[in-house]
């Protein structure tokens, strides 16, 4: 096989492995894609898919680093449909069919990298509180009011900062393999730093590729360094007064379980749910036992 044919299949292990809820077949409910609507966040153009029965109640559904709405497994986004909610995806900055913020570049990327390893502070085109207000113009442009939240990864990030920044918005909030940044804990392995740095290193045409799938490699060095300027968000997570479900996988290279569980303690009332076998990603296995432990969570919530 070709060398170059070797290194596009590592790449897509590498985002699969990091960041992807594998796919099963499409549910008839949920189409990926299905076309999708916009509303703007000031200059920032977001789109959006809303999903189910517009009088159910709603669930916003916030993706991870680099990746679109397409990413989320079908069976997952089917199964909360399935249990009497309308779900509500969106596109993140930079990725999907959402607007494109301009980078600053590679080498500038190296250097908040290197500043962030010697504790300085590190710049960012723009924040995850910015990627929070983009959520909630979302919800505005739907006129809903309040809704379950459900992030992973960078997206239980966002998900965290609308729970404590908007609070009046938020039912509930399911955090996934997610993070409050407190820098005690464990750093991602070698393996995940380094398929990051090979993903943000793409060709033109492996980076099309990916976009086929869902990942924009284009996204990296603003997203990243997005994370890496917010910094300890713990002190604020602590603020998080609404129903709190944290779920992590016992096996996370990239953000091993302390985080999971440093979130759930920080977090008063927060229940925090391991999946033994999962590592950075929803092994189809998991999907259906996920489901069920969100759908347990939101119904708790729904009755009281």
């Amino acid at each position: 096989m070709p060398h170059s044919k070797l290194k596009f299949k590592a790449l897509v292990y590498i985002a699969l492995t990091l960041f992807l809820f594998a796919a099963n077949a499409a549910h008839a409910a949920y189409d990926r894609d299905a076309p999708m609507s916009r509303t703007s966040n000031d200059d920032i153009e977001i789109a959006y898919l809303s999903v189910g029965d517009e009088q159910a109640t709603p669930i916003l559904v916030v993706m991870g680093l680099s990746a679109s709405h397409r990413i989320w497994d079908p069976a997952l986004i089917n199964g909360l449909l399935d249990g009497g909610y309308r779900v509500v995806l969106l596109d993140n900055r930079d990725t999907g069919e959402s607007s494109r913020v301009k980078g600053k570049g590679k080498l500038w990327l190296w250097w908040q990298l290197l500043k962030s390893q010697i504790g300085l502070h590190v710049e960012s085109p723009y924040s995850l509180k910015d990627m929070a207000g983009d959520a909630v113009a979302v919800l505005d442009a739907l006129e809903i009011k309040q809704a379950h939240v459900i992030g992973a990864s960078m997206g239980g990030m966002i998900a965290q900062i609308i729970a404590y920044d908007h609070p009046e918005r938020t039912k509930s909030l399911t955090s996934i393999m997610s993070t409050t940044g407190a820098p005690h804990l464990p750093p991602p392995g070698k393996a995940q730093r380094d398929g990051i740095d090979n993903m943000n290193k793409s060709t033109l045409d492996e980076a099309a590729k990916l976009e086929e799938i869902g990942f924009f490699t284009t996204a990296l060095p603003n997203q990243i360094t997005a994370i890496f300027n917010a910094g300890d968000r713990t002190k604020r997570v602590q603020q998080i007064n609404v129903p709190t479900l944290v779920l992590h996988g016992a096996d996370d290279p990239l953000l091993p379980l302390a985080h999971g569980e440093f979130t759930a303690k920080n977090i008063t009332g927060a229940t925090l749910e391991v999946y033994q076998g999962m590592a950075h990603n929803m092994p189809d296995e998991i999907i259906p036992v996920m489901v069920s432990d969100m759908l347990k969570h939101l119904k708790a919530v729904d009755i009281n």
